[in-house]
Formats: C-alpha cells, sequence, structure tokens
C-alpha cells in the first residue's frame, strides 16, 4: 500500500459498509486499535483515501469486486449477458455470479434434451 487511492463518494460509502459489517476492529464506529481510553473515531470512516493498512490488508480484499477496482484494473471482467462488471480470477470467466447460476442451467437442460432426444431416435 505504497500509495494512497482517492475514493469517489461511491466508493467511500461501499468502504463504510464494508468497515460496519466485517472490520473487527471497528466498535459502533470507533476503532479499537486507536483507542487510548477515550473512543476514537476511524479514520477510514471519515476520509476519501484508503489509510488504514488493517482494511486494506484484510477487510478489503473480502469485497473482490471493489478491490479489483481500485487496484486490479485487469481483474474486472464484464459479463456477456447483463454487461455488469465482476471480479475474476480466472481467465475463461464470461458470466457475472448472478447470470452464472441462471447460464448453467440453461445449458444442463439443453444438454439433458438433446441426450434424451438420442436415447429416444
Amino acid at each position: 500500500m505504497s500509495e494512497r487511492k482517492r475514493l469517489t463518494p461511491q466508493q467511500s460509502r461501499r468502504v463504510n459498509s464494508l468497515i460496519k459489517k466485517t472490520c473487527c476492529n471497528c466498535i459502533d464506529g470507533n476503532c479499537i486499535l486507536l483507542d487510548d481510553g477515550e473512543p476514537c473515531v476511524c479514520p477510514q470512516m471519515i476520509s476519501y483515501s484508503l489509510l488504514c493498512k488493517w482494511f486494506y490488508n484484510a477487510v478489503l480484499p473480502a469485497d473482490k469486486l471493489l478491490y479489483a477496482e481500485l487496484y486490479q484494473h485487469e481483474g474486472k471482467r464484464r459479463c456477456t449477458v447483463c454487461g455488469a462488471l465482476f471480479a475474476s480470477s480466472s481467465n475463461s470467466v464470461k458470466y457475472c455470479p448472478d447470470c452464472r447460476g441462471r447460464i448453467t442451467r440453461k445449458q444442463a437442460a439443453e444438454r439433458m434434451r438433446k441426450m434424451r432426444g438420442k436415447v429416444t431416435q
């Protein structure tokens, strides 16, 4: 984390919601790592840049799309069905997680229909 990333307002909202849901060091908006007897507001929640090393290393990778959006530009792919961006760790992935289940079921049904057609002939 050598460079500080500037967040857009939408990214900042996603970061804040991620902190509230999954950061074990943030309790009621206060950072327990910075607590020296008095509550201290989590600096990551009031900033438009990534400051917290704990957040960067432990919390941010949980949201693969946001992580790819901020750091791995080549990791983002566009779904061939709906056009939505999604994080991918493989070159062969073509569909976003929402479309993947639907497409898989459709392909399985077509494959079974074709197989049943061969058996009856």
